[in-house]
């Protein structure tokens, strides 16, 4: 978390980041983590493997 974190304190507004996680508590996490933020946050899964699509706010 602090990775992603660091990376969206670097980004413009708008700026866009995939996250890619296998663990579950991930589903539940990151898009806390985005709304509290104030970023928008899409989540899907393919194969087992969480894919977020993070717009920094």
């Amino acid at each position: 978390m602090l990775k992603l974190e660091k990376k969206l304190d670097e980004m413009p507004g708008g700026g866009t980041i995939t996250v890619l996680a296998t663990d579950e508590m991930a589903a539940i996490d990151i898009p806390l983590y985005c709304r509290q933020r104030g970023h928008a946050c899409t989540v899907s899964t393919e194969d087992g493997v969480l894919r977020f699509e993070i717009v920094a706010g």
